[in-house]
């Protein structure tokens, strides 16, 4: 899997290099290739945005430096993705379906946006994390990046992924450790019990309670 972003802030994406995330790099399962739009202005001073048309507050960023920088990364299969709080909110289904593709292009706005037009001929689909506006799309894009890259082939163990919250429209039942007995609260006895046919359907049904509790809007197409 690749992912090139497109991005006026490529530093921001230092943190991307630790845990599960940069292991998959070192090991070739996923690329992450940052590209800085300002590269792409032909302006003397860099300059990557303008005022926009009709008057109005911030700054707008222009169609053909966002649209060269596009053109120095694309492919045939190369699905681009623009993190807009005005596209589809980002879920489980749309993660495991976009860890299919092989390359991802992903475009960072900034500012009070991106010129249409260029959104218009370029984007495949608008992406948003949630119901709030950003400064930027770089923050979006990590959790695209290290939420997709998770269901790539390799990066995590096969059952790591099955019975993580989401997975099966449910949250993960409750995890345990040591120390055995925490300030005078113990493991579950079923979980000490070693057996695994108990443990199973104690989870299952943990999970269902945990999901009754915390998201019960989960369970309406249960």
């Amino acid at each position: 899997m690749k992912f090139d972003v497109l991005t006026l802030f490529p530093d921001m994406f230092d943190s991307m290099k630790q845990s599960i995330i940069g292991k998959a790099v070192e090991k070739k399962q996923i690329e992450i290739h940052l590209v800085n739009i300002r590269d792409f202005s032909k302006d003397k001073h860099k300059k990557v945005d303008d005022t926009p048309y009709g008057g109005g507050a911030g700054m707008v960023m222009r169609a053909d430096v966002v649209y060269d920088a596009y053109q120095s990364v694309k492919t045939k299969k190369a699905k681009v993705i623009y993190m807009s709080p005005q596209g589809k909110t980002l879920n489980q289904q749309m993660v495991e379906k976009l860890s299919k593709e092989s390359h991802l292009i992903i475009l960072c706005g900034h500012y009070e946006g991106i010129d249409q037009r260029v959104i218009d001929k370029m984007v495949d689909e608008e992406i948003s994390i949630g119901d709030y506006v950003l400064t930027g799309g770089e923050i979006p894009a990590m959790v695209l990046i290290d939420s997709v890259s998770r269901y790539v082939e390799g990066v995590l163990k096969p059952a790591s992924i099955q019975e993580e919250s989401f997975s099966n429209g449910l949250l993960e039942y409750p995890q345990y450790t040591r120390p055995e007995i925490f300030e005078g609260e113990t493991v579950p006895e079923v979980l000490l019990s070693g057996h695994h046919e108990k443990i199973e359907r104690w989870r299952k049904e943990k999970s269902l309670e945990m999901t009754k509790k915390k998201r019960p809007d989960l369970l309406k197409n249960k």
